[in-house]
């Protein structure tokens, strides 16, 4: 029950226009997060298990991964035309940039999933 109401009320209110917002300064990011470690720490039975155990147990990512999907989703929909985004307003750099930015997430979403797979192989 709690962990539905999380998942409807809390999450949404810390993920809201998180593409707009989306943080990357260290303490505004584990601020963030800690919002769910919170949570998931005064579950009943899970307070003495590590915020990396709890989310396996719950099946929750992490939401730092919750915002990086967000993001690619966002990138693919902008460089594929799927979103109008009227660049009219911007420079012709700015198409550019939103291609090197969308590049640098997969990057980065490819090197934690190739990690993730990684640990979840050694360990089970």
């Amino acid at each position: 029950m709690l962990k539905r109401a999380f998942i409807t009320y809390v999450r949404p209110l810390v993920e809201y226009n998180s593409v707009v917002w989306s943080p990357y300064y260290k303490q505004d990011v584990e601020a963030i997060e800690r919002v769910q470690r919170r949570f998931s720490k005064r579950l009943p039975g899970l307070k003495e298990l590590s915020y990396e155990q709890r989310l396996k147990f719950l099946g929750w990512p992490t939401l730092k991964l919750r915002r990086l999907h967000t993001d690619l989703i966002w990138c693919y929909k902008i460089l594929f035309g799927l979103v109008h985004v009227n660049t009219d307003h911007f420079s012709n750099s700015l198409q550019i940039r939103l291609e090197v930015m969308a590049l640098s997430y997969i990057n980065s979403f490819y090197q934690q999933y190739s990690v993730i797979v990684f640990l979840h192989s050694a360990c089970c």
